[in-house]
């Protein structure tokens, strides 16, 4: 039960750090876009791990491990784009993708063992 809880707490940390970079870029037509999709990714990674964890069934619980692991994969994509659009943040950024891919890698890993 405690990995379950530091699963949790570590994509609610992933998506609160998204929110803190998103704060600290310029407000323009591009970023305002691509920041509302990464946060969005980067929520729905802690929200569908919740999901799962309160699932009813083992089906449902993958499929939401699978929600979990396509989110996060999405959340790296979104910021890529947004490292493109805002290269000075690169040291800011990189760690947040390398999260997003361990996140990724975790879920991933999870999908295997239940296969």
């Amino acid at each position: 039960m405690a990995k379950k809880y530091d699963l949790e707490e570590r994509t609610e940390q992933f998506a609160k750090d998204v929110i803190q970079l998103c704060k600290k870029l310029s407000k323009n037509t591009i970023n305002i876009e691509l920041m509302s999709q990464a946060i969005r990714a980067a929520g729905s990674v802690g929200a569908n791990y919740i999901e799962a964890n309160e699932s009813l069934s083992k089906k449902d619980f993958f499929h939401r491990i699978k929600i979990c692991r396509k989110e996060a994969k999405e959340s790296r994509y979104w910021h890529r784009l947004i490292l493109s659009a805002n290269p000075e943040i690169e040291t800011e950024a990189r760690p947040l993708m390398q999260e997003a891919t361990e996140l990724m890698n975790i879920f991933g890993a999870i999908l295997r063992k239940g296969a």
